[in-house]
């Protein structure tokens, strides 16, 4: 009998494999498991294996996450920094700090502050214009859907009281109609588009920090949401190609190539080239992004009936669907024929509806393809569609970081969603009860990718370490065997890796170690947990 490379034993296995859920000992040959049991897996320890005494960790198999912007997330942490504050002083303070050390940047950019900071979500540019008034400065929210701007930089845009708004965006403005400083969706790129370019070499750094990043937190795999010219923002698809050649990506890596909203199906010709240049080793491009609607603080999110306003009111204000309903139907029918997997952003009701509807219209004309296309996000869903993900074989991927009572959730959407569509908002035990398949994500750098953190909330709906005892929606809980499935076996289905994301022998040896068994321990500590190791085919990419 061959030795064993690699043996875990002497804590718990949580496999993520129905037939057998629990065990002690895990052994590996080369990249793949080759037994899962208790001790006689033992008999396969010889002179040269290398034997992990898990001393009562939990051994889980490697996170996956199904909605990513690892490049972007990863070039961010070496920017102006505003996560993990909400004050608006503490801001301006790294602002200003990160402009004097930083003389020779002609821009000031970077990103992370959240829009309860401000009233109604909406901070000015005069702020910004108090600590740095001389350079342009453009900072991105927390969740990439609008950017603060000081004045210097509307002026070197030219944007000004006649400015039009943008078809997908909205420049906000003063009484007067002068720019604010606040700009949503679209009207982004108007700024954006001035930003110096990054190089390559600065996306492959980005790429290479988010890899240890993820790999710290236990992710041995993602889908990149967003691979393309976005908003200004440069594409960071040569990232991929680099490291994926050269053998710097250890991680598993779809990508999801983004479908621009001003095309039509003349562009697919162009994604199916780029497929097939792109995909190379562990990255494969082999997803498609469209962007449906927006988010519902802003009011973008595409709804199936108007927002409320202060009072209560019904407004006039639907959302946007950024790509015609009727055209989408087309678009994926004919990505579907190509074996592409589509993956939707759909926030609002009216744009999961509008993302099955296309679905449902690719099945009737092509046959069930097996694509794994997936809807992500799912703030609002409409009741009444929930059994069609099961019917459509269409993932559910969730971010449940977002499913908790907090002041953007209480003071930004509730209010101007109303009670029956608050009630419907990140239903995640409805969507497994109708039989929805769950994969899950973090969409970091809009929220934190610490999967652990995920699935606390998506267990307890509840933010860790808060002193708020109100439960979000308890009846949409998820039991933790239900979470750990969706960040590992549902992730890695989604991001076609059906040999990774649970422990069986003749599986990729993904794994990841966590300093205690979750499973056994308190269910509002989950988050308290730490990863130990974190292992990609056999090999150590991780050690705390």
């Amino acid at each position: 009998m061959t030795s064993a490379d690699l043996v875990f034993t002497g804590g718990p296995v949580f496999t993520v494999d129905p037939a057998r859920t629990r065990a002690s000992s895990l052994a590996v040959v080369g990249d793949r498991i080759v037994a899962v049991g208790h001790d006689e897996v033992r008999e396969l320890v010889g002179p040269r294996t290398e034997v992990v005494d898990l001393a009562g960790r939990l051994l889980l198999p490697g996170f996956q996450d199904a909605h990513v912007h690892a490049v972007f997330g990863g070039s961010e942490l070496a920017e102006c920094d505003l996560t993990g504050t909400v004050g608006v002083p503490e801001y301006l303070g790294r602002v200003r700090a990160y402009a004097d050390a930083h003389p020779e940047h002609a821009w000031i950019t970077g990103g992370g502050w959240s829009m309860e900071s401000f009233t109604g979500g909406l901070p000015t540019r005069q702020l910004l214009d108090s600590v740095v008034p001389d350079r342009p400065v453009l900072l991105s929210n927390r969740d990439h859907h609008g950017a603060w701007a000081n004045t210097k930089a509307l002026e070197l845009a030219g944007i000004t009281a006649g400015t039009p708004d943008p078809a997908d965006g909205r420049i906000e403005r003063e009484p007067d109609g002068t720019p604010s400083g606040m700009l949503q969706e679209g009207a982004t790129a108007l700024v954006t588009r001035l930003v110096p370019a990054s190089t390559p070499a600065d996306r492959l750094a980005g790429l290479l920090r988010a890899q240890e990043l993820l790999h710290s937190l236990g992710i041995t795999g993602w889908q990149d949401a967003l691979l393309g010219a976005f908003s200004g923002r440069a594409d960071p698809s040569d990232a991929y190609a680099t490291a994926a050649r050269d053998g710097s990506l250890t991680a598993r890596v779809t990508g999801a190539l983004w479908w621009d909203r001003r095309r039509g199906s003349e562009q697919i010709a162009e994604l199916a080239a780029l497929r097939d240049r792109l995909s190379h080793g562990r990255f494969r491009a082999t997803s498609v992004k469209i962007m449906q609607d927006g988010i519902a603080e802003n009011f973008t999110a595409a709804m199936t009936s108007p927002y409320l306003d202060g009072c209560g009111c019904a407004t006039a204000n639907s959302g946007l669907s950024f790509v015609d309903p009727g055209a989408l139907r087309g678009y994926v029918t004919e990505l579907d024929a190509l074996d592409f997997q589509v993956h939707f952003h759909a926030l609002g009701d009216r744009a999961v509806r509008e993302a099955l509807d296309a679905l449902e219209a690719a099945v009737a004309a092509n046959g069930r393809r097996g694509n794994r296309h997936h809807l992500a996000h799912l703030q609002v869903v409409h009741p009444d569609d929930l059994p069609r993900f099961a019917s459509l074989d269409a993932l559910a991927n969730v971010q449940p970081l977002w499913a908790a009572h907090e002041p953007q959730m209480d003071e930004l959407t509730i209010p101007f969603l109303g009670p029956e569509r608050s009630s419907w908002q990140y239903p995640f035990g409805d969507l497994v009860r109708a039989g929805a398949t769950l994969v899950a994500g973090s969409d970091w750098p809009v929220s934190s990718p610490d999967p652990l953190a995920g699935i606390h909330v998506a267990v307890n709906r509840r933010e860790p370490g808060t002193t708020d005892d109100r439960v979000f929606l308890p009846e949409q809980r998820l039991d933790l065997p239900t979470a750990l499935a969706a960040y590992t076996a549902g992730s890695a289905h989604a991001n076609g890796h059906d040999d990774a994301g649970s422990l069986r022998a003749g599986n990729l040896a993904d794994l990841v170690v966590l300093d205690r068994d979750i499973l056994t321990g308190p269910p509002e500590e989950i988050a308290e947990a730490r990863v130990e190791r974190t292992y990609v085919a056999g090999r150590l990419v991780h050690a705390r």
